[in-house]
This record gives structure tokens, C-alpha cells and sequence, in this order.
């Protein structure tokens, strides 16, 4: 008998802990049983609510707040990907930029059934490609990969009104208690934040599969 789940991943597009989370899910994901399917529904997040329309550069914010090389900040996310095998150098990508328009995109990738694929492919554009994912043209160009036309990706990105929806559902996720991404929601039943290791992915799957829900 087949089986479904449904994970709401709540990520940031500038968020490196998410790029390596969602990774992690995916390899967990693939190595369910064939009778397992599983729906993700990517959220938005601002990882930086405050962060200026022309972005700021994250090494010098790094050294301001925390009197350090941001290379030593830096090493552990790194090395983290790297063990998920992620090559991820962040120095290369060292500005950070608003997401809301990115965020709007993905959001309304749903109903074309590439919203979590698109969100990744954003998410590696900016930190393995180290495109500036602030560029409608560079999100337009993306989102052709994934059942957009480019002049519906910029028609969608460029709307006051779905910006709007996507900003009040970040805000609204950080209202609700959401303090940190990537955060996970299995099946509506338990929550996971962080990019935790794969092996405690799959032992969030095997809970999510065979603890009973319980009763109301």
C-alpha cells in the first residue's frame, strides 16, 4: 500500500544551512521505500528581514559583529557540506541580497509541481554559481528551467501584490516561532530545525512512517 508524507521546509535562499539541509532531505527522500511518496512544500523565511535592496557583504558584517575572519566563521558550514557532498566556498559568494522576490517565484512554482526543484536550483545559483540572485533576469532564467516562461517569471516576480503574500508569510513564520532554518515539519506531527546530520533525517522519516499519529 502506497504511502505519503508532507514536509513544509521553511528555508531562505541565502541561507547555507539550507542549501546543506535540503540536500539532506533529498537524500533522505531517495532512499525511502518505492511505495513512499513524499510532498515537499517549500515556505519562505527571511534568514535577514533588514537587509537593504542592494544587499550587504556578509564578510564585512561578520567582522563587525564578531571581531573575527569570516573564513573561520565560514569553516564549519563548509565543512558540513562537504560531508554531503557539497562544494561550497563562501567566500566566493560573499554578498548577501533580499529574497522576497525569489521567494515569490518559488512560491508560485506550486501548482506547476517544481517548487522545492526550483528553490534548489535558486539556492545553488547563488552559492555554487555565485549568481546574484537579487537580478530579476538571473531568477527569470532560472525559473524557464522549471515551467516558467521568462515573461511570467518577471511578470510574477514584479507584482506588488504576490510580493506581498510572500513578505507576510515570511513574516508570519518568524511570528509563529520560527527562529531559525531550515526547519522542517513532518507531516504536520513533529518539527526538526537545523541541518542535522542524514542519519537523523532518516530516523525523522522512520518516526514520521511507523509512530502512530496521535489520537485527538
Amino acid at each position: 500500500m502506497s504511502r505519503t508524507l508532507k514536509i513544509d521546509l521553511f528555508t531562505d535562499i541565502v541561507c547555507p544551512w539550507c542549501l546543506i539541509g535540503s540536500v539532506r532531505l533529498d537524500k533522505a527522500i531517495a532512499a525511502l521505500p518505492a511505495d513512499v511518496t513524499v510532498e515537499v512544500e517549500n515556505h519562505p523565511f527571511y534568514l535577514d528581514p533588514d537587509t537593504p535592496p542592494e544587499g550587504y557583504d556578509v564578510g564585512d558584517m561578520l567582522r563587525a559583529k564578531y571581531g573575527r575572519d569570516p573564513k573561520a566563521i565560514w569553516s564549519r558550514a563548509e565543512s558540513e557540506a562537504k560531508k554531503s557532498g557539497i562544494d561550497l566556498d563562501l567566500s566566493k559568494q560573499p554578498r548577501t541580497f533580499p529574497t522576497q522576490k525569489g521567494h515569490t517565484i518559488v512560491r508560485l512554482a506550486k501548482p506547476k509541481g517544481t517548487q522545492h526543484g526550483l528553490a534548489n536550483a535558486i539556492a545553488a545559483a547563488y552559492f555554487l554559481d555565485h549568481r546574484q540572485v537579487n537580478d530579476d533576469e538571473v531568477l527569470a532564467e532560472i525559473a524557464t528551467g522549471f515551467g516558467f516562461t521568462r515573461e511570467e517569471a518577471l511578470s510574477d516576480m514584479r507584482d506588488p501584490r504576490e510580493l506581498d503574500i510572500s513578505h507576510g508569510l515570511a513574516v508570519e513564520a518568524a511570528r509563529q516561532g520560527i527562529q531559525g532554518v531550515p526547519f522542517f515539519i513532518f507531516d504536520q506531527r513533529f518539527a526538526m530545525s537545523g541541518a542535522q546530520p542524514e542519519e537523523v533525517f532518516a530516523m525523522a522519516f522512520d518516526r514520521a512512517l511507523n509512530e502512530p499519529a496521535a489520537s485527538t
